[in-house]
């Protein structure tokens, strides 16, 4: 039996022309400060790999004047019904580890919630917050997975404007 989770207020939501509900913002409490210097956008899921990028992330903007971290949780396509149910419950189970752990270091950090290819996603999001560097979790393929299944890291690296700093 699941048990039902707190969902905060989203402090944004985004929907397509259908009215789907296709992206959501949560904040910390306290939240980042306005405007948000040097932000770093860090993918996160609900791998080890993850929790691992998002530690290093947040040892290093603790260790500057000034950097915002900004989460990523990148979610498949949902059906109209299915997202307004399950987009922000899936996103808050699959980020509680990465949430506690800045909680627990006293790092503000800002929840972006999305549907969709998690590439082109981040991509965008990216640009849209002018983040300063990307952070992200290697998965540790093997060089024939990699080139069967293709790879988040590669796609980020090849493609990213902004620096992708590669967390093993």
């Amino acid at each position: 039996m699941s048990h039902p989770i707190d969902l905060p207020v989203a402090s944004s939501c985004q929907r397509d022309a259908d009215g789907r509900l296709v992206g959501l913002t949560f904040d910390s409490a306290p939240p980042l400060p306005a405007p948000a210097t040097n932000p770093w956008l860090v993918a996160v899921d609900s791998s080890d790999n993850a929790l691992r990028a998002v530690a290093q992330a947040a040892t290093q903007a603790g260790a500057m004047t000034a950097c915002a971290l900004h989460l990523v949780s990148v979610q498949p396509w949902l059906s109209l019904e299915a997202a307004e149910a399950e987009l922000a419950r899936r996103a808050w189970q699959t980020t509680a580890r990465a949430r506690t752990l800045l909680d627990a270091r006293g790092q503000p950090w800002r929840l972006h919630v999305a549907m969709g290819e998690t590439a082109e996603k981040i991509l965008a999001l990216a640009g849209e917050i002018g983040c300063s560097r990307i952070v992200i979790g290697s998965r540790g393929l093997s060089v024939t997975e990699s080139l069967l299944l293709g790879s988040l890291t590669s796609k980020l690296m090849h493609l990213s404007p902004r620096p992708v700093m590669v967390v093993p």
